[in-house]
């Protein structure tokens, strides 16, 4: 990378942090239909010299699943010996999480220095922008710009980056990748990306690239058929979970004092021509709970097993560690005990489900169960209650202070009652609802935290 020199003194991190808060924030505030575009995206990296030029990419977008699949990509290929950058999001305790080499968020050095290389570009470019009418770069234009000024730097040897929202216009989208992923896709942001599985899985499969090879855990009919056009369209070899691979899990291990939830073992079908030399179906133990991670475990491996074929070798001792050893925070996370207590991100519909199912047996042991609940105004916020109702004794809804998109406590105790939890509590901080929830439940229940990863965030447990 020819980088361009550093045009003002090194920020400070809260320096760095507060000018970059400036920025318009789409997690934050609702976007407009219309109102992305990868313009500004390839502008900026022009302007800090074109880091991403430098920086093979494993690309993964979905609605549900793709920065736990994408984690376990990375930690795969960093078993095989190869500097690995990954980029994520949101995050739930610091910013530096987003952005990290060889498993480790990137350090406050790192980070002011990559910030100090972007910032006067993107002021340039805002005096441009400006004098035109339009907006400069985004919040998270710039962070993904700051991500890969540092991948460049430090010279990985491929980058593992999540989409942040759809694909076909995500800032992430302007990288080179090697390889694409596709995790599952269900509803979520319909506003912005469809009403509708086709059209969601159209914005998605945006990522799909000419020649590249797309790995795709998409089931649902309408998602398939439309990811497999864009897939022949571009001449982008498929492989499919449910067609050319499966994950079948096995029976879950008997839980053990600090694992209450016990291991998830997934058996997996590979696709012709990526199996094992003796022709068997191998196993592996997930570090994350839960059967929607076992899909996304295989198609962490079948990604990593196509990335062996295109010259990334990685020993399969080193996967099934990578696997055995991947977490990430408020993923189905158990976050304290007597009462139990389980923070999960899930913010639509799908990952409510996904939720409920893995916490079932617990939810059938353990007495009183308590729900603490929190969204984004924009989510589908009924029908995610409804998934809950019949599993919980009590419901505590509260709104976090981070995000204004967040619903009111007027609002969700309205979908409460809709929904079927005619009797929820109202607090006014999610730390006030963590405790009426663990006194609710006492020393032997269980208090589950979910809705978002801005509840995960406030609620101080994550």
């Amino acid at each position: 990378m020819t980088a361009k020199r550093e045009d003002r003194a090194r920020p400070s991190r809260a320096e760095a942090l507060a000018w970059l808060d400036l920025r318009l924030n789409y997690e934050r505030q609702s976007p407009s239909p219309g109102t992305f575009g990868l313009g500004r995206m390839r502008r900026l990296l022009a302007a800090v010299g074109s880091p991403h030029d430098f920086v093979p990419v494993v690309h993964v977008a979905g609605t549900k699943g793709k920065g736990s699949t994408a984690a376990m990509i990375a930690a795969a290929l960093g078993a095989g010996g190869y500097r690995v950058g990954r980029y994520l999001s949101p995050h739930v305790h610091a910013i530096e999480e987003r952005i990290g080499v060889d498993g480790r968020p990137i350090d406050g050095r790192s980070l002011t220095a990559a910030f100090a290389v972007v910032m006067p570009a993107v002021e340039a470019l805002d005096r441009i922008a400006s004098r035109r009418g339009c907006r400069g770069p985004t919040w998270f234009e710039v962070l993904t710009a700051v991500a890969l000024v540092h991948f460049a730097r430090v010279r990985v040897d491929v980058a593992v980056m999540e989409t942040g929202l759809g694909g076909r216009l995500d800032a992430t989208n302007v990288t080179r990748p090697v390889l694409s992923v596709i995790t599952s896709i269900s509803l979520d942001h319909m506003a912005l990306l469809g009403g509708t599985i086709g059209k969601i899985a159209a914005e998605k499969a945006g990522i799909i690239k000419r020649g590249v090879p797309v790995v795709s855990g998409a089931v649902h009919p309408s998602a398939r058929r439309v990811i497999r056009t864009f897939a022949a369209r571009r001449r982008a070899p498929l492989l499919e979970l449910g067609h050319d691979f499966t994950a079948a899990v096995a029976p879950a291990e008997r839980p053990v004092p600090g694992d209450p939830l016990g291991a998830t073992t997934v058996r997996i079908r590979l696709p012709a021509g990526l199996g094992r030399e003796d022709g068997g179906d191998p196993v592996y133990r997930i570090g994350m709970p839960g059967r929607h991670q076992a899909d996304n475990a295989a198609l962490a491996v079948v990604a990593t097993l196509r990335l062996r074929a295109l010259g990334y070798a990685v020993p399969e001792r080193g996967l099934a560690k990578a696997l055995r050893r991947t977490s990430l925070p408020a993923r189905i996370e158990v976050v304290g005990t007597r009462p139990l207590v389980v923070v999960d991100a899930a913010h639509n519909v799908a990952s409510m489900r996904a939720l409920v199912d893995t916490l079932s047996a617990l939810l059938d042991r353990l007495r009183p169960r308590v729900l603490v609940f929190a969204a984004s105004a924009d989510k589908q916020i009924e029908r995610m209650l409804r998934v809950a109702a019949g599993r919980f004794d009590h419901v505590v809804v509260t709104r976090y202070a981070t995000n204004p998109r967040a619903a009111s406590v007027d609002r969700l105790a309205r979908a409460c009652r809709a929904a079927g939890l005619p009797d929820a509590e109202a607090a006014d901080s999610p730390d006030a609802a963590v405790a009426r929830a663990r006194r609710l439940a006492g020393t032997r229940g269980v208090v589950c935290i979910a809705g978002s990863f801005f509840l995960a965030a406030e609620a101080g447990l994550a």
